[in-house]
Formats: C-alpha cells, structure tokens, sequence
C-alpha cells in the first residue's frame, strides 16, 4: 500500500487548543497535513490507524498513564520507527529528567524546545515525514521479497534439478549435492571441474568441450547432453543447461545453470530403438512383441510419472538454495549499512562525553549508550562474518569460553520466551574447529530448537569430553561433545530419520530452507566429527556436535605496538558522501586539534589536492558514488606522490580479491582509536621528511671529490 495524506499526516496533542491550532496552522501552511486530538486516547488511535508523526507537549503528557501508546510503539512491526516530536519548556533530555523519562518510554523522540521559531519545526515535520516514507518503502520492500520467495519455492517445487556455477577464467566449480550425486560423489566431499571432466565418458569429452568453448565466445545458452563414469564405474547420462553471466565489464564472469540425470530417459530410448531392429527383423514374432511393447510402455510411463515427480521436487530444492543467497545478500547489505549509522553514533557519543558537565547521571547515560552502540557493532560484526563464505580454517579453540561469549547472540536470537542455560565444567581441552563456521552451527542448532518450542521453554548447551572406541562413524581418539538439548515438541522416527537430508524440513512451505541440519553435519564431517541426533514426539530433542581435541593449545592475541602521540596539529582532507558521518568525524578531528578541510566526493577532494592548499593527511571513506576511496587514492597520487591517505571503512565495504596498500581505519571506531591511527600515520611520515632532510644537509656538507683548478 502507498504512503498517503492520511498515513503522513501530523497528529497533534498540545496543553491547549489555543495551541495546537496554532501548530496545526504552520504545519499546513509549510504543505503538511495535520490533525488535531482532543487527548490521548484520541492521539493513541489516529497513530493507530497511520500516520507519519506525532507532535506532544510534555505537559500533556506528564501525568499521563503511556502505557497504551508506548504498548503499541513497542510492538510496531519490524520496518517501522514511529518518530515523535515533543514540545517541551524544559529543554531536551540532557536538562530535563521528565523528558529523559519520556523520551526513554517513547523511543524515536525529537526535542523541541519552547518557544521555538516556526521554521524549527517545520524542518523537523518534513525530517519526520522524509523518514517515514522511507519506512513505507521498507515495508514495501519486505513484502515484494516475501512475495518473489513465494514463486520461488514454488519453482524449485517443480523438477528434480541440480544446481552448478562454472566461475571463468579459473574454471572453478561450485555444485550443489544432487548435482554431486548426478555424478556420483558425495554431497560432503569437494567436486571439481578437473574431476567433472575427468568423469566425462571418453566418447563425448570433444563434443561437449566444443559446447563450452561455443558458449564462452558467443554468450549462447549452454545445453548438452552426455555420458559419466562414476567411481564405482557405472555409466550415467546427464542433462545440462546454463545462461552466461557477464560482470560490469561485459566480459563472461561465469556459467550459472541445473543438470539433471537422463539416465533413465536415454536407456528407455536405447531399448524403444532395439526394440525397433527387433520388429523388423522378426515380423513374425509381432504379436508377442506388441504385448511386450504395451507392457513397456505401462512401464516407461510410471517411470516417467516417477521422474515428474522428481523434478517437481527438485525445484523445490532449486528454490531453497536461491532463497538461502538472497538472505544472506540482505543480511550483508543491512549490515554494513547498521555499520556505518553505529559510527555517527559512537563517535558523538565520544564527543558528548567529553563535553557534557561532571554529572554521573549524564555520565551513566552516555556510558549505556555506548555500550548499546558497541554491542550493535559486535553483533553487526557476526553478521558481516556469517554473511561471508570461508575456506575452513580449523585452530585450537577453548569452546568454553566461544559459548559464552556467544551467549549474549544467542539470547536475543531466541527472544523473550526461551531460557538459555549453559553447563560448561572447567577444564576441558580446547577442540579443532572453525570459529567462524562453528558459531554458526551453534546458532542454527539453537534456532531450531527454538521453533520446536513455540510456547517457549528450556534450551541448554552442554560441553563433557568423550573418547571415541567402537564408534564407526568415528576414528579412535578423544572428543568434545557440545550438546543442544530442547524441551520441545520433538520428531518422529521417520522425519528423525532424514532430519540431515539436504532440503529436508518439517516447517511449513516459506518457514525453512531444510539446509541447518544438512550444513552442521557438513561441517562436523569435515572436522573429523560427527552430529548426533536423539528425538522423541513430545519430550524434546538433543543434538549432539562430536568435535576433535585439538593437539595444541589456542593461539593467543599477539600485543599490538602503541603509537606515540604526534605534538603537532594536522591539516587533514576528510572525504566522505554521508553528511551524518563527515559531520561527526569532522568534530572529532577537529576535537584532537587538527585542522579539517572536508569534501564530500572523490572529484571534489582532487580540486582541492590540485590547489596550493597545504594537506598533511587525506582521510577518505570507500563507498562513495562517482568515484570509490580506492580510485581517489590513485587519482591522489598522481597530484601529491608523497600524501598520506587513510581508508575508513566498513568491514564488508571493499569487493573479493581487491587488494590495496593503503592503511584502513575499520568502522565505527571510537576517538581514542582515530587519534592513535592518526599518531601512527603522522609520526612516521614526520619520521621520513627528517630523515629526508638529514640526507640532504649531509650531502651539502660533504668535501667535494674534484680537483681544484691550477
């Protein structure tokens, strides 16, 4: 649904009528829309019914009872931040406790201080109603994804298909497992294009090598069919198809397509054309083989009915897979942006801290609202790290202490209704693993044990050791057990028998991808563990990740050396597009006595390099439009060889495979970190020119080599 008059619209709640007319009046003559409410309960349901702001004097709303509107602020959906605009005589939250109280209990709150000049607040109505329609969109957004996630699923429903991606021109092979299995490999093990064309019958190898070179040099679909050996040397056919995708520069990036396996189909069409030698050579024998045709036929069409079905499921599978890719693009995307909105935050804060007065409850408020922002830094951090895809890198870990620093995730995955309890002995040997990877397990694990439960209940992780002896799954030696244990409703033997199958899930269509269960096995597997399921219908189930002990013990954090303060101010060149960042970064800078000159594009920071200005350092974000931080620095070098340059950025901001030389700064950061990166980059610049300097008076000084003159 668009956004309209009524959903943008003001709503007003003012001490007096005298008042509110008088708000509504400028409000409407600046082109807005407003709406007067005689009290609160009127306010609480014109909000209700959409809007795109409220304006309330605190007086008001003083001894008011809130909890009716701050109900419904707290349960506003997920795209939705209603913003507030309260008039107050007090000044904002900073001078007032009643409207740090307010401001607390309603959330999204602007302060406006009386009397106030109209242009005031008119600004921040057009603010307010800006950012609406933006939450507007957002919702718009999430319900064209839910929708295109829809016919999705719906396709990968609709055949028995394997997914592939040929990247070139390192020809490296991405395969899913039924397209593993279509040639006989487990879904476990690594496939590679060396090994495709390895199992690629002798006869069709040029054939089908003649269908890849035609379609890398003219983009035309590729579509083939042909004959694989297995490792148990079985003979296969295979049906493949894929579309060129070209990247930004035209060029073919890589070969994206499904197989299927024919082999039932190319056998039935071997045994119709023998059985057509066959009736011309023994027309005598015609009615015998009618019969046996017909009976063929009744055959070949179940077979065929079998192989539908199969396909349709297929595409259900299909459509997982590309659902579980989009996800994981959005989660990156939002990301980084959160990233770059906590460094506006944490470096304000920074800033307020300083130069708020010595009061302790402003001090504590300031102190939790850092701590806020760096919690959201850590857990935007997570999901940078699970959005990326990884080789396994497995190192001694204390799996102790991985589960509690993962405590404070977990919980606020789970939600309100679920209990975390942990029981980890002391003790206990470090395990080989991933950490990345393995967090991720832990976290799939406990999702799913919060779904089995949806009136909530108990979730506990347990850590034991364990020795492996008769175990066939296991080799002879010593392991970790890191049990998820539920009370929930648990799985009946037949779903707790393919519980670990690729695309298998019990949750209904849309409500699960069926890969968690498949990708922890994996990745246990791959670790030289195991996963181990137990379930019973209604009494909750326990999964169980067997992890090797680790021979040696977890690498420690190597003491990173302290720069030493530079005596000096800077003149610094700030580039950044986002005005809320430059703003907050430029009084930070300007904070540590340095001089700041800022840009806000790539262009316009080389107009200035390009000028007599004097520049000690050039501090550039990457992700600008026009021109990246990257092509700046280039660009920069060519003007002012000898200029520091300083990379601000977020953790998922630069592209795979890009590498540069310049030193970063990772976003957000805190005042305290710029200040020593800046020390570190000044003082060794500072170092160089000295010695520059040097070289050249000892080279004026020194006795020449000539002869003098007769």
């Amino acid at each position: 649904m668009k956004p309209g008059p009524s959903s943008e619209r003001a709503v007003i709640l003012a001490a007096s009528e005298r008042d509110a007319v008088k708000t509504a009046h400028l409000i409407k003559e600046a082109g807005y829309y407003a709406n007067i409410c005689g009290d609160l309960a009127e306010l609480e349901r014109q909000v209700a019914s959409g809007a795109g702001l409220a304006i309330i004097a605190d007086e008001a709303i003083r001894a008011a009872d809130l909890a009716g509107l701050t109900r419904w602020l707290n349960e506003q959906p997920s795209w939705s931040d209603f913003p507030i605009v309260l008039m107050s005589e007090g000044g904002g939250s900073e001078r007032s406790p009643d409207a740090a109280r307010l401001g607390r209990a309603l959330g999204n709150v602007t302060f406006i201080e009386r009397p106030f000049h109209p242009t005031t607040l008119v600004s921040l109505v057009g603010a307010a109603v800006r950012g609406r329609r933006r939450q507007y969109q957002t919702r718009a957004i999430l319900e064209d994804l839910t929708e295109s996630e829809s016919l999705l699923q719906t396709a990968l429903n609709a055949g028995h298909l394997g997914a592939l991606e040929l990247h070139v021109p390192g020809f490296e092979l991405e395969a899913s497992a039924t397209c593993k299995r279509f040639f006989g490999r487990a879904a476990s093990l690594p496939f590679t294009y060396q090994e495709l064309l390895e199992a690629v019958h002798p006869d069709d190898r040029a054939r089908r090598q003649e269908v890849v070179e035609h379609t890398l040099k003219t983009g035309a679909d590729y579509k083939i069919e042909y004959r694989n050996i297995w490792p148990d040397g079985s003979q296969h056919w295979v049906d493949v198809r894929a579309r060129a995708v070209r990247g930004p520069d035209g060029n073919i990036r890589s070969l994206v397509g499904v197989c299927s396996d024919i082999t039932a189909r190319k056998t039935a069409e071997i045994e119709r054309e023998a059985l057509l030698a066959q009736l011309a050579a023994e027309r005598s024998a015609l009615a015998e083989l009618t019969a046996t045709l017909e009976q063929r036929v009744e055959q070949r069409t179940a077979d065929l009915m079998k192989e539908v079905a199969a396909r349709e499921r297929a595409q259900e599978q299909l459509r997982h897979a590309q659902k579980m890719e989009a996800i994981g693009q959005l989660t990156g995307g939002v990301a980084h942006d959160f990233n770059n909105l906590l460094m506006a935050v944490m470096g304000n804060l920074d800033l307020l801290r300083k130069r708020m007065p010595e009061d302790p409850r402003l001090q504590r408020l300031v102190d939790g609202a850092l701590q806020g922002a760096e919690r959201g830094a850590s857990l935007t951090q997570r999901l940078l790290a699970f959005a990326r895809q990884q080789d396994l890198r497995a190192v001694p870990v204390d799996l102790g202490a991985l589960v509690r620093d993962m405590s404070e995730l977990l919980e606020r995955s789970l939600g309100p209704r679920i209990v975390l309890r942990l029981d980890i002995p002391e003790g206990l040997p470090p395990a080989c693993v991933d950490t990345n990877q393995l967090e991720l397990a832990i976290l799939n694990l406990a999702i799913n044990a919060r779904d089995a439960m949806p009136d909530g209940g108990v979730i506990e992780i347990r850590l034991a050791a364990w020795q492996a002896r008769n175990d066939p799954a296991l080799r002879p030696g010593n392991y970790l057990k890191l049990s998820v244990v539920d009370s929930g409703t648990g799985m009946s033997p037949d779903v707790l028998k393919r519980a670990i199958e690729p695309f298998f899930s019990s949750k209904p269509v849309g409500k699960g991808t069926g890969l968690g269960l498949s990708m922890v096995h994996g990745l246990a597997v791959q670790l030289g563990g195991a996963l181990q399921l137990s379930s019973a219908v209604g009494k909750g189930t326990t999964a169980v990740l067997v992890l090797p002990v680790a021979t040696a013990a977890p690498e420690a954090a190597s003491p990173v050396p302290v720069a030493q303060p530079v005596k000096r101010s800077a003149v610094i060149l700030l580039v950044d597009d986002d005005p809320l960042i430059a703003m907050s970064t430029m009084e930070m800078l300007e904070d540590l006595g340095h001089r700041v000159i800022g840009a806000n594009s790539g262009p316009h920071a080389l107009d200035i390099l390009r000028s007599d200005q004097e520049i000690d350092l050039m501090m550039t974000d990457h992700v600008m439009p026009g021109m990246t931080g990257i092509e700046l620095a280039a660009a920069s070098r060519e003007v002012r060889p000898q200029l520091v340059v300083l990379l601000a950025t977020g953790y998922a901001e630069l592209p795979d495979g890009t590498h540069v030389d310049l030193p970063r700064l990772a976003k957000p950061y805190h005042q305290d970190q710029l200040r020593e990166r800046l020390d570190q980059l000044l003082g060794q610049r500072d170092g160089r020119q000295i010695a520059a300097s040097s070289a050249s008076a000892d080279s004026l000084a020194a006795p020449s080599t000539l002869s003098p003159s007769p």
